[in-house]
């Protein structure tokens, strides 16, 4: 299981957007924070095609960013941009909620773990990155379960990074655990932000820089230590799976 287990707006779920090449060139950067490295990426919901996936035409989960790629190709379809999208179990499952094109195909996650400490997902808050009509956002599952959007993407993951402008309360400055970490917000309803650290950032650091330098009021971390991983052809990326393949998957085609 990819669990990491170290530590411890209104419609936005996990979609691609649909980027010409131009547009996906200027999508990602490299930034500082501190004494930390990321990738940023930016996509607009009104030019992006943005969605997510996670299994193929033989309902096999795709497992990896080629094996999606391939697909796309089939359809006269190309991957611009991809990332891990969430945790996921040894046979590639969603932990928590899954919405592809509208339908439900994992239901919402609101188990309590007895292990001490709890794994990441488990650190409640946890929380929902969904889109819907055009507008994404992240939120934590109790508000999500409490409005009950409709979404035509969304993946649950944990736990949440910044919520209503304040850090998840079991974040510890300072930390030790440092691992390489991926996440996700919007900014305003019609962009989608997601990072990616180059090296090992502890939890409390990494939402500081979600909140602090990308501005987002609320975010989401979608998978940490070894799981991590981005397709982008313009950085020279192609990240295999680090533990047989990857669940959810946060994809940008055209």
């Amino acid at each position: 299981m990819t669990i990491d287990r170290t530590l411890l707006g209104t419609f936005l779920p996990i979609a691609f957007l649909a980027v010409s090449p131009a547009a996906a060139k200027a999508a990602c950067q490299r930034q500082s924070f501190e004494d930390s490295s990321y990738i940023v990426c930016d996509f607009h919901l009104a030019t992006d095609d943005l969605r997510t996936f996670w299994r193929g035409p033989d309902d096999r989960p795709y497992a990896t960013f080629d094996a999606l790629a391939d697909d796309l190709a089939a359809k006269d379809k190309t991957l611009v941009f991809a990332m891990n999208g969430g945790m996921y179990g040894d046979d590639l499952s969603p932990i928590g909620l899954y919405i592809e094109g509208s339908r439900e195909l994992h239901p919402v996650n609101t188990a309590t773990s007895t292990e001490r400490p709890a794994p990441n997902f488990y650190k409640k808050p946890n929380g929902v990155f969904l889109v819907a009509n055009g507008a994404a956002m992240v939120m934590t599952t109790e508000d999500f379960l409490k409005e009950a959007p409709s979404a035509d993407f969304a993946t649950q993951s944990g736990p949440m990074l910044v919520i209503d402008g304040a850090l998840h309360p079991a974040f510890i400055p300072g930390s030790d655990s440092v691992k390489e970490r991926n996440g996700i917000c919007a900014p305003v309803p019609d962009r989608v932000t997601v990072a990616i650290t180059e090296g090992g950032v502890n939890f409390h650091d990494f939402g500081r820089f979600f909140r602090d330098r990308l501005g987002c009021d609320n975010a989401l971390f979608l998978d940490g230590g070894s799981a991590p991983g981005i397709y982008s052809p313009e950085l020279g990326r192609d990240d295999p799976p680090a533990h047989g393949g990857y669940g959810p998957i946060i994809a940008v085609v055209e």
